[in-house]
């Protein structure tokens, strides 16, 4: 079954792409959420007419994106956290505090867009993050977490 998707759907492709599922998959869960819609002709028409439109759109938004990942790689994030013993955080760093951080530095980064690889970070030191700012504009962000100043 060929499906068109209105929104981005993990592990299975972005908004306006023509995907092929498994009928179930698309009749039960994709249609009925609002997802996908059938890859009709005359909505393979409208999508095509959609994306000519939206051409110079997207590469203003991917320059915009690729200067802002520009200057956010430069940073170094270090983020302050309490811990027990000198090593272990009371509580965790999660993608939350990431984007609060960047925002302290002066940009301004959605948290839904970080992925912090391995989930939330509960212990000193330094890991890396995923940004994806526009499906074309994806990179890793290191940042540390350190001991706060008492």
């Amino acid at each position: 079954m060929e499906l068109i998707l209105k929104k981005d759907v993990e592990n299975l492709g972005y908004k306006d792409d023509v995907v092929s599922v498994k009928n179930g998959y698309g009749r039960n869960f994709l249609i009925p959420q609002g997802v996908a819609v059938m890859a009709t002709i005359s909505a393979r028409k409208e999508l095509a007419e959609t994306l000519k439109q939206r051409a110079y759109k997207e590469t203003k938004l991917v320059n915009e994106a690729t200067a802002l990942a520009e200057a956010v790689k430069v940073l170094e994030i270090k983020i302050e956290a309490k811990t027990a013993d000198g090593s272990k955080l009371f509580g965790s760093i999660s993608n939350i505090d990431i984007a609060a951080a960047i925002e302290n530095a002066g940009h301004s980064i959605d948290k839904k867009s970080i992925n912090v690889v391995g989930g939330t970070v509960k212990r000193i030191g330094k890991y890396v993050a995923k940004v994806r700012l526009h499906r074309e504009v994806v990179f890793d962000l290191p940042f540390e977490i350190i001991v706060e100043k008492q």
